[in-house]
């Protein structure tokens, strides 16, 4: 993958949580690709397919015992339950930055795997996300829930040893089609990505912000608990087959 920070940008459920909603003035920027959501059925998919691509996100060692989540006209449901701790799903696109430019893109599916301490503290908020943007929630009333919630202590704390594998071979993250490539995120309550000297040159490390791609687009989101993404992209798919996109990096 390039290292394109503008681009590079995680899109997974990370909410991984039809109706048209009110946007900022900043979002209806006349550059803005998907300034509203699109119909819930463009983001739904066949059960089945759904299922296979969520288990694509990680080894088969991994996935094969995972629980995994599809999405419905509500938000998340459990499709199959898992014995390791871990669990997978199709991350759509509210699953990014809430002022990331494909928000909205309909084509987004990430195939997403977390561990069982990102499962236990990162999921809850994706899901709660998703919830509330399919119920018809604007942005900024899904962000003033999810803030009272946090107030409230209704969400966990981060937990160590947070991991999320998009190893999915079948994933579309971005209409940057050199940004669809297989990665691993690890998520730290970090303000920057500078203690991993992350976003530097010839660093493999790229670090975003869990919550805005500018702290100015939502100013409510600078009182959420400090949250990084580190971003490591790897050579193979989770089937263990080569990534084009490893000759990009």
């Amino acid at each position: 993958m390039k290292r394109n920070h503008k681009h590079n940008l995680p899109l997974v459920a990370l909410t991984l949580f039809a109706v048209t909603v009110s946007l900022p003035t900043a979002a209806q920027d006349k550059k803005e690709p998907y300034p509203n959501m699109a119909p819930i059925k463009q983001y739904l998919m066949n059960r089945d397919a759904e299922i296979k691509m969520a288990r694509s996100a990680a080894p088969d060692a991994i996935s094969k015992d995972a629980t995994v989540l599809v999405l419905n006209r509500h938000g998340y449901e459990t499709a199959a339950q898992g014995s390791n701790g871990w669990v997978c799903f199709v991350g759509r696109s509210w699953g990014a930055m809430f002022d990331h430019p494909e928000f909205w893109n309909p084509k987004v599916r990430g195939a997403a795997c977390f561990n069982p301490p990102a499962a236990r503290s990162v999921l809850p908020y994706e899901l709660k996300r998703t919830e509330l943007l399919l119920a018809g929630k604007t942005k900024v009333e899904t962000i003033a829930a999810l803030k009272s919630a946090i107030d409230k202590k209704q969400f966990p704390a981060l937990e160590h040893g947070t991991i999320c594998y998009m190893m999915g071979k079948d994933s579309y993250l971005t209409d940057d089609g050199n940004h669809n490539g297989p990665h691993l995120m690890i998520y730290k309550a970090e303000k920057d990505g500078a203690i991993w000297g992350a976003n530097v040159k010839d660093s493999p490390i790229v670090a975003v912000n869990n919550w805005y791609v500018s702290p100015e687009a939502f100013p409510e989101l600078k009182g959420f608990p400090p949250l990084q993404i580190f971003l490591v992209g790897t050579k193979t798919w989770a089937d263990g087959t080569p990534s084009a996109a490893a000759h990009h990096n």
